[in-house]
């Protein structure tokens, strides 16, 4: 920091030596001073900037935000009531297929008359309820005996189907509760014995998941497969520890299948086992291994939304400023999707647009760095308006992990590789389902009976 002083040159040479020196001392003192107040200005404002993060301004994730400060979210007074609004298409409970039927007739008028006619039905009361729980359990008593011709010893064998302690309902069940639900062993097991009264160990629990494991490979690689034949794919990927070394759960999401890959590596080599052989349009993050796509890609918009919303809130009125106006501009593209623009409105989007980087991409500071990252990635801003299919986020992956996130933070990931092949699969099996509208359990317990069978597992429902 370079300190004027409020006289002449002549006047400083004037000055008797003691005071000069003790004026220099003190604008040294002044300029040390100024210069560690900057400093600490800096990281004050980078400190601010780390408490003031939350879900909506970086890529935190929502479970991150504290349940007592949910900043940006305050809910302006509804003027309307709470619940459906008038219009709204109504969701009632569906009536099942009933299992009997019971006709309640009237039986006596306030008048005092018990005989009616013209008797109908006007309403249907839908009453559901568990049958009792019992386990059919087999004991299947092998028998030996001596062959009359030759003497010799014969032992009854079991049938392929039958090999096994728990048949492909419970072990279907297990998988369910493992895998869909991410219950722990534990809890697992104690469902089990407090519902239908089975003792079993975690032992034989996780024998009866590694068999499901492995009925689900052939589905798992054709969720693969079908995966890697779609036009567009949307790829995220996100932490995960096997034996408390951290691994990546990688995911390879359509509109039809969702393909999971635990990898040791958040590189490219993850990345090209992931994907394989294909070539179509992918949507990512701007993360460094998406970079060099030679493909069409679809940046996903909501990260620079992201970013832009935590420069608007930033101290420096300029960075501030120029972090509202990008955040406008990315909302508003955000929303061609919806409302495909004309001519016209793109025209003038594209000038405004164009205008707010040029003025801002020279400067060293945050907005600067926005500017230059978007500018960089112009041909992958706004590739969804020409591709039919392709969204302008990337929130199909993020949702894909947002089950294996819940997952990792209950468990703390797997222990082997068996448990890592165990996670790609049943996660594969789960939102391909889900995608598909398809009930996990009947799915399962085919996948089962088949490996019993040692047969093909039906895999046409995938696509």
């Amino acid at each position: 920091m370079e300190i004027k002083r409020p006289f002449s040159e002549t006047e400083w040479l004037n000055t008797p030596e003691p005071v000069r020196q003790y004026i220099e001392m003190l604008e040294q003192s002044i300029s040390r001073l100024a210069t560690a107040l900057a400093e600490l200005k800096g990281r004050t404002d980078k400190l601010e900037e780390r408490v003031n993060r939350n879900s909506r301004n970086s890529n935190q994730p929502p479970s991150s935000d504290p349940p007592f400060k949910k900043q940006g979210r305050e809910k302006k007074k509804a003027k309307k009531k709470r619940g459906g609004q008038k219009g709204h298409p109504g969701h009632r409970q569906q009536l099942l297929e009933p299992t009997k039927v019971i006709n309640v007739k009237p039986t006596e008028c306030d008048c005092g008359n018990d005989e009616f006619k013209n008797m109908k039905a006007f309403y249907t009361h839908q009453q559901i309820e568990l049958p009792e729980i019992a386990l059919d359990v087999a004991h299947h008593v092998l028998h030996k005996g001596c062959c009359t011709q030759c003497g010799k010893i014969v032992s009854a064998k079991l049938p392929a189907d039958q090999l096994f302690g728990y048949g492909p309902r419970m072990s279907a069940l297990i998988a369910e509760l493992s895998g869909m639900q991410g219950t722990s062993r534990q809890g697992v097991r104690q469902f089990l014995n407090s519902v239908f009264g089975a003792l079993i160990s975690t032992g034989a629990i996780q024998k009866v998941i590694d068999r499901v494991s492995e009925a689900a490979l052939p589905v798992y690689e054709k969720i693969g497969q079908t995966a890697r034949s779609e036009k567009v794919g949307y790829i995220d990927e996100t932490s995960w520890f096997k034996a408390g070394i951290i691994h990546w759960l990688w995911v390879m999401a359509t509109s039809s299948v969702a393909f999971y890959l635990v990898h040791s590596n958040r590189s490219r080599e993850a990345f090209n086992e992931l994907i394989r052989h294909w070539e179509g349009i992918l949507v990512s993050d701007n993360f460094r291994v998406y970079q060099n796509w030679v493909e069409k890609r679809q940046l996903c918009l909501a990260h620079f939304i992201r970013k832009a919303r935590a420069l608007s809130e930033s101290a420096d009125a300029h960075v501030s400023s120029f972090g509202v106006q990008m955040l406008i501009q990315l909302q508003l593209l955000c929303h061609f999707a919806k409302a495909p623009p004309s001519a016209r409105k793109w025209k003038n989007f594209y000038k405004r647009f164009l205008l707010l980087l040029m003025t801002h991409d020279e400067e060293q500071n945050e907005a600067g760095l926005l500017a230059r990252s978007l500018a960089s990635e112009m041909d992958s801003l706004w590739v969804f308006l020409d591709e039919h299919g392709v969204e302008p986020t990337n929130n199909r992956a993020e949702r894909a992990l947002r089950f294996g996130v819940i997952w990792r933070k209950r468990c703390f990931g797997c222990q082997s590789d068996k448990g890592a092949r165990w996670v790609e699969r049943i996660l594969s099996l789960k939102e391909t389902c889900r995608l598909k509208g398809k009930a996990s359990f009947p799915v399962l317990v085919d996948l089962v009976q088949a490996y019993f069978k040692e047969q093909q597992p039906d895999l046409a429902w995938i696509g």
